[in-house]
């Protein structure tokens, strides 16, 4: 038998399968590059508050394609001085931080734009949107921060707080026939703004008001009765050992509370850190005795007329910085109350809560630029009638005088030297720019001439014009530079020569 040989079969060659043609990786696309700002928007800002402002420059770039360029100019009063030039040279910035009462002197200079709220008004202490208001009626400031004095009280020593100031001084001479205190209390500094509840509480003002409560600078009030009445329960209380004598000074004032020289203390929030520091037990009063209000000082954000984003400018107060989150961002870092109800009203600081409480009937200082005639007038005629040397009314009227002389111009063209040496040459009280004895008399060679004796000592001096401190000049020949210095090794006569082409003033003593 033939054996059938099976050939073995092969296995089917698989199809061929294409490979799948290799992708192309997409060529990696550049991501768009970042639009340029349409603008840029500049604020001048203090050291405290740039920083805060600068962390909103991300979410104002994004919202409006606009950088914010936030400077740091160091103090508030930096600020002014540099907006005085540099805004109408169109080299100030688009905001600028500010206090309500240099408002008259920006308006009248034009270096103030006004600020529409949108409505609203209605979020803001209304006391706050009123020092920011002048007389044409117009809101020039967006407010953050109000500040004034608070009532502080000893509470180991008075645990409950006295309602008028018959009780203020009751309760003070109680704990010094005991032994256990030195005074009632003492005023902490110039006497006008730091004894004010005590002024107001008697019927004094320093300027009316017309029927729209705009201020009235023909209306003078620092020898009306109430300043006089004022003036005199300071001189009584000096007299019978329960206010502390003049010469008026912070650090003597709070040393003596914060030891417990003395139960009562009239200071503001820029002093809280230095009294918690001390130790002393302590409250803060809702209101002051007999509601004799304190003045009101409110800082904002104000901008400039010569701004070219005056809009943006606008948008950037009220929509980023009239926020509760940068509000209370603003009012965390600067101890003061808050001008924004919604963070006024949540406030957790007992002492901050209670000051904006004594703040809310206070009176606004006043926006006019006559204020500035007032000052050195009002604390030298209480200063004078509190150390016994005028009678409160003489005192007054003659501080009144010099007032409506500044006001009317009569001082227009004084060159004064005012300074720590005025009081042994004539002057009732020191730094006076309105004094007399110390006016300067212009010589053939166009410079002005004053000489004087003094004792041996150390002095410190200014420039001063038209009798007033608007327009003033220090040692470096600046607008308000640095105080001069004089140092007197013996008795002698001292010559000051100054010079009104660069401000500067020479002194030969003899």
């Amino acid at each position: 038998a033939v054996e059938e040989v099976v050939e073995p079969t092969e296995e089917p060659a698989p199809e061929p399968t294409e490979e799948p043609a290799p992708t192309e990786e997409p060529a990696p696309t550049e991501e768009p590059a970042p639009a340029e700002p349409e603008a840029t928007l500049t604020i001048w800002a203090d050291d405290t508050r740039a920083p805060i402002l600068l962390e909103l420059a991300d979410d104002f770039l994004a919202e409006y394609n606009v950088a914010l360029d936030v400077q740091d100019l160091g103090t508030v009063q930096d600020i002014r001085s540099q907006v005085i030039i540099a805004a109408p040279a169109g080299e100030g910035p688009d905001i600028y931080i500010g206090v309500h009462d240099w408002l008259g002197a920006l308006v009248d200079s034009g270096l103030v734009a006004p600020i529409d709220l949108g409505g609203r008004e209605g979020d803001f202490v209304e006391s706050a949107l009123q020092a920011f208001t002048y007389t044409d009626g117009n809101l020039y400031g967006v407010p953050y921060a109000t500040e004034n004095l608070g009532f502080f009280y000893n509470t180991e020593l008075v645990p409950e707080p006295p309602t008028s100031w018959e009780e203020v001084w009751e309760i003070g001479q109680e704990l010094k026939d005991a032994g256990t205190v030195q005074y009632a209390t003492a005023i902490a500094g110039g006497p006008g703004y730091n004894s004010l509840p005590i002024l107001t509480a008697n019927g004094g003002y320093i300027f009316g008001q017309d029927e729209n409560g705009n201020w009235n600078a023909g209306d003078v009030g620092l020898d009306g009765e109430g300043m006089v009445a004022g003036v005199q329960a300071i001189a009584d209380a000096v007299e019978a050992g329960l206010l502390a004598p003049p010469p008026f000074d912070y650090e003597t004032a709070h040393s003596l509370f914060e030891t417990g020289q003395i139960p009562f203390l009239m200071a503001g929030p820029w002093a809280l850190d230095r009294i918690r520091a001390s130790g002393v037990p302590y409250a803060i009063a809702d209101s002051f005795p007999d509601d004799g209000p304190p003045f009101l000082g409110v800082q904002g954000f104000m901008i400039n007329p010569f701004s070219e984003n005056p809009l943006l400018a606008q948008a950037f107060l009220t929509e980023f910085v009239a926020t509760p989150e940068l509000m209370q961002t603003l009012y965390e870092t600067g101890n003061r109350p808050s001008a924004l109800l919604e963070v006024l009203e949540t406030t957790e600081d007992p002492d901050l809560a209670a000051m904006g409480a004594a703040g809310v009937n206070a009176m606004p200082m006043p926006n006019i630029p006559e204020m500035g005639s007032v000052w050195a007038a009002w604390d030298n005629g209480i200063t004078l009638a509190a150390s016994g040397e005028q009678t409160a009314a003489d005192a007054m009227t003659d501080a009144a005088a010099q007032v409506r002389a500044l006001i009317l111009g009569e001082l227009v063209g004084m060159v004064n030297l005012p300074g720590s040496y005025q009081d042994q040459v004539g002057c009732g009280a020191q730094w006076d720019p309105a004094c007399q004895a110390t006016a300067m008399e212009q010589g053939e060679d166009g410079l002005y001439h004053l000489t004087v004796d003094l004792v041996a000592g150390e002095y410190e001096y200014k420039v001063a014009l038209d009798g007033a401190w608007t327009v003033n000049f220090g040692s470096d020949g600046a607008q308000d530079g640095p105080n001069y210095l004089l140092s007197l090794p013996a008795d002698g006569s001292v010559t000051f020569v100054y010079d009104p082409e660069t401000h500067l003033v020479e002194t030969t003593i003899e």
